[in-house]
């Protein structure tokens, strides 16, 4: 029987989303060093890689998908919060506005490497200081890149989705199979 294929990821969010399209997989964590700045599609196209490449060196034999996600606001790449009030900064900032979520998704297999990106435009609805505050102290925005979940509760914010839904989550899922696909991954 044939390795299931390896996600690079600890995201709850990359692994639901990978459950749905009934493949197997297992999980191992990536231990790379990432770079927070820089242009965005560079920057998460360059983070999936090191984390698909940081799995593959210990596992070259199987097919390896690292991902990486980040929201772009007005020229700032928006990570994950690093404290409360990086939190509530972030949300004020997205508060009403428009924002872009890229993604990068690199598929090792053998010795090739396929790397690409899908970007989407959210419009996050206004908010008052004391939403985000409340929104911030449920605590789910601190794993996450921009500081809130569409999944969750914060998808209440959300008034409008240009592109891929599950991009915006973590992992684009027509665009992934699409690359799963290409890495010989034919019981999708």
């Amino acid at each position: 029987m044939k390795q299931p294929l390896i996600l690079a990821s600890s995201s709850p969010r990359r692994r639901e989303l990978m459950g749905y399209t009934g493949i197997p997989f297992e999980i191992i964590t990536a231990d790379a060093e990432e770079i927070k700045e820089g242009d965005p599609v560079r920057l998460v196209m360059e983070n999936a890689r090191r984390k698909a490449r940081a799995v593959w060196e210990k596992h070259p034999d199987r097919v390896i998908l690292g991902a990486d996600t980040v929201v772009y606001l007005n020229g700032e790449v928006l990570g994950k919060p690093r404290d409360r009030a990086d939190a509530i900064r972030m949300v004020g900032l997205l508060s009403g506005a428009w924002h872009t979520v890229y993604t990068g998704v690199c598929v090792l297999s053998g010795d090739s490497a396929d790397v690409r990106y899908d970007e989407s435009r959210v419009l996050f609805s206004e908010l008052t200081g004391e939403e985000i505050a409340r929104y911030v102290d449920t605590g789910e925005p601190m794993d996450k890149a921009g500081a809130y979940a569409l999944q969750g509760r914060g998808g209440m914010y959300v008034r409008r989705i240009e592109g891929s839904y599950s991009n915006v989550i973590g992992l684009p899922m027509a665009m992934t199979r699409d690359m799963l696909i290409a890495a010989g991954i034919r019981d999708i």
